[in-house]
Parts: structure tokens; sequence; C-alpha cells
């Protein structure tokens, strides 16, 4: 009988811990983000990045759609700061394809954070959770005139 009262008692405490387990979905600044001097060092200039609908110059030639989906661990950090964090990691990513492909731009970058496009010029979604957060994204690969 105590063997199942163990384990009853185990099972509760399991399961209420799962009950507090998280995952907000929040919207951040784009240029927060990448004014942080990391970000400057990480993505340089060889690269440039255009978010939502904005405007960039006449498309020599187009690589296709990219994605990326990135987490990272969150613990004892806060939203704000683990947000950051794993967009600057997709933004590598992105940055990472677009010279593989010969590119020089990622143009229409979205947030794409479980399957929710959205369109933003100055915001990007973040998925933050207890010991996880995560950032997903897309954007086409060109090269610019």
């Amino acid at each position: 009988m105590k063997k199942y009262a163990a384990l009853l008692a185990s099972s509760l405490v399991m399961l209420s811990s799962s009950c507090y387990a998280r995952n907000d979905i929040s919207d951040y600044s784009i240029q927060d983000a990448l004014s942080v001097e990391q970000a400057k060092i990480k993505l340089g200039d060889e690269v440039a990045f255009y978010f939502g609908d904005q405007k960039y110059g006449e498309t020599v030639q187009d690589f296709g759609e990219f994605k990326t989906n990135k987490k990272t661990n969150a613990f004892n950090k806060s939203d704000l700061e683990a947000c950051q964090w794993v967009f600057l990691s997709a933004m590598i990513t992105l940055k990472e394809r677009a010279l593989k492909e010969g590119a020089n731009a990622v143009v229409d970058i979205k947030s794409n954070y479980k399957g929710n496009l959205t369109s933003s010029n100055d915001t990007f979604q973040c998925g933050a959770g207890t010991f996880v957060s995560g950032v997903a994204l897309t954007g086409k690969m060109v090269k610019l005139k």
C-alpha cells in the first residue's frame, strides 16, 4: 500500500509541475536586439537584412526562401534577454545561409513561430518558456544590385 501511495504522490507532483509550464509569445523590438554590441559584431555588414515590407534595392538574383528555428536555454534569464539572444542566433543562421548561397541580402524577413507567419518592420515574435525560448524566422536570400 505504501508503494501505491508513494507512486500516487510522485505522479501528482509531476502533473502539477507541468501546469506551471509556460509558452508566452510576445513581440520584441528588432532594433533593440540588433543594436546590442554582440549583434553588431556577429552580423557585420556583409549581408543586409530587410524585415517585413521594408524597401530594398533592385534584385539581381533570387536564391529562394529559407527558414530558421532556434531555441535557447532560458533558465535564469529574463524573457527579453533570452529572446534577444535566440533572435541573434536565428539572424546568424540567416546570414550564414545567405553567404553560402551567394546572396548579399535577406529580404521579407518574417516571424514564423509555431507556423504562425507574422510580418513586421519593427518587431519579431519569441516564445518564452520557463526553461526554453525560441525564435523562428523566414526570409528570401537575394543578391541586390
